[in-house]
C-alpha cells in the first residue's frame, strides 16, 4: 500500500510530525496495530489524527484524499468509521459499549475495514472498560480501535496494555495558528481566533471554511454585546436565534445522511439500516453539541479579551475583529464582573455535558452573564 503524502488528512498533521510520520509508516508497510491509544492534552490534535488514520486505513492508496472513501471519512459520513463519545456527565454508559460490541460483530458496510474512535477514553467506567477488554484482546480481523485519552495514569492499566500508545505533544497557540495560516493563507489574527474557538488546528481550518459556523460566532458575540441593555424578552429571543444559527450547519449533514440511506437501502438489511439511522441520529446530536461548545468557546474568548483589556494587558488579545465589542463591555464592568461571567460560561458547559436542554442552557448563561457584567 502506498501513501499519498500531500493530499490526505494524515499528511496535514504538520503540528505533530512525529505522530504523522509514525502512522504513515505503519500504514505504508501494512503494520498498523489493531488498537491505538492516542495520549495528550486537549487541543493537541488527537481526534484529528484519529480521523486521519481512519481515512488512511479505508483508502486503497493509504489516504489519497480524493477517492470516495477519503471524502466520506473527511466529512465524517463513512458508515464504517464510528465515533463514540461519553453520553453521560459521569462517563460512558454500558449501553454505549454494548452497542459498539454488537456493531463490531457485523461486517463492514462499504469498505474492507471498520474503525472505532473512542474519544475521552478515560471516561470509560470500570464495567464499560471491562466489557471492551475482551474485544481489544481478540479483535475481529480488519477492525481497528483508536482510543483517545489525556493520560495513561487515569485509565485502566488493562486497557492501556492492550493498545499501542502514541504520545501527542502540547501545541502552543502560536504553533496552532501558524499551522492554520499555512493551510488557509488567512491572516494570523483570524487563525488565532479560529483555533481559540474550534480547539485544534484541523477543526479551526474547518471552522474557517464554514460560513454558517462563523455566523453563529458573530451572532453569539452580538448577543453578549447587547446584554447590558437587554431585557428578558431580548435575551429569550437571542437564545432562540442562536440555536437556529448553531443548527444551521447540520442541514448539509442531514442531506448527506439521507442520500446515503437512500442509496444503500437496497443492499442493507433491515437491522443494518436501523443501526445506520441510529448512528446518524447520534452523529447529529454530537455535532449539535460540538456547535454549542464552539459557541460557548466564542463567549469565553470574548470575555477573556475583556478581562485583558481591564487589566491593561495588550498582548494576547484574540478577538481583534471584535475590538469594539470588547471596548463597550470593558466600559460597563469590572474585573470581578468578568470573572463571574466566565464562571457562567463554565456552568453552561457543564449543563451541556449533563444533556440539559441547549436553548435553556444558553438562556440561563446569558441572564447570568448580564447579571455579572452590570449588577456589580
Amino acid at each position: 500500500m502506498s501513501t499519498s503524502p500531500h493530499s490526505g488528512l494524515l499528511a496535514q498533521l504538520d503540528t505533530q510530525p512525529r505522530v504523522r510520520d509514525f502512522l504513515a509508516r505503519a500504514v505504508a508497510t501494512g503494520r498498523t496495530s489493531h488498537a491505538y491509544l492516542f495520549v495528550g492534552a486537549p487541543g493537541s490534535g488527537k481526534l484529528d489524527a484519529a480521523w486521519a488514520l481512519a481515512q488512511a486505513l479505508l483508502c486503497d492508496e493509504g489516504g489519497c484524499g480524493a477517492c470516495d472513501a477519503c471524502v466520506r471519512v473527511a466529512r465524517h459520513t463513512h458508515p464504517d468509521v464510528h465515533l463514540f463519545q461519553p453520553e453521560s456527565a459521569t462517563g460512558y454508559l454500558i449501553a454505549q459499549v454494548r452497542d459498539l460490541l454488537e456493531d463490531v460483530a457485523l461486517a463492514p458496510i462499504r469498505g474492507a475495514r471498520k474503525v472505532y474512535i473512542i474519544d475521552r477514553a478515560e471516561q470509560l467506567r470500570s464495567n464499560s472498560a471491562n466489557a471492551l477488554l475482551k474485544t481489544l484482546e481478540e479483535p475481529p480481523a480488519h477492525t481497528t480501535f483508536i482510543l483517545l485519552g489525556t493520560s495513561t495514569d487515569v485509565m485502566l492499566s488493562t486497557i492501556v496494555s492492550r493498545c499501542q500508545c502514541v504520545p501527542f505533544r502540547m501545541l502552543s497557540t502560536d504553533e496552532s495558528a501558524e499551522a492554520v495560516a499555512h493551510a488557509t493563507g488567512l491572516a494570523p489574527a483570524r487563525c488565532r481566533m479560529a483555533v481559540a474557538v474550534a480547539g485544534s488546528p484541523a477543526r479551526a481550518i474547518e471552522f474557517l471554511k464554514s460560513a454558517e459556523r462563523q455566523e453563529a460566532r458573530r451572532q453569539m458575540l452580538r448577543a453578549v454585546d447587547a446584554l447590558p441593555h437587554a431585557d428578558e424578552a431580548d435575551i429569550l429571543l437571542s437564545a432562540k436565534d442562536l440555536m437556529g444559527a448553531i443548527r444551521a450547519p447540520l442541514a448539509d449533514v442531514k442531506s448527506t445522511q439521507q442520500a446515503v440511506l437512500k442509496r444503500d437501502a437496497d443492499y442493507l438489511s433491515r437491522g443494518a439500516l436501523k443501526q445506520l439511522e441510529e448512528r446518524n441520529k447520534r452523529e447529529l446530536t454530537a455535532r449539535e453539541r460540538s456547535g454549542i461548545m464552539e459557541a460557548l468557546a466564542s463567549v469565553r474568548v470574548l470575555l477573556r479579551d475583556v478581562l485583558m483589556s481591564l487589566e491593561g494587558v495588550a498582548d494576547g488579545v484574540v478577538d481583534e475583529d471584535a475590538a469594539d465589542i470588547v471596548a463597550r463591555l470593558a466600559a460597563v464592568t469590572t474585573t470581578s464582573g468578568v470573572v463571574c461571567a466566565l464562571d457562567a460560561v463554565s456552568d453552561a458547559e457543564r449543563r451541556i455535558a449533563r444533556n440539559i436542554t441547549p436553548q435553556l442552557t444558553i438562556e440561563v448563561m446569558l441572564f447570568d452573564i448580564r447579571k455579572a457584567l452590570v449588577c456589580l
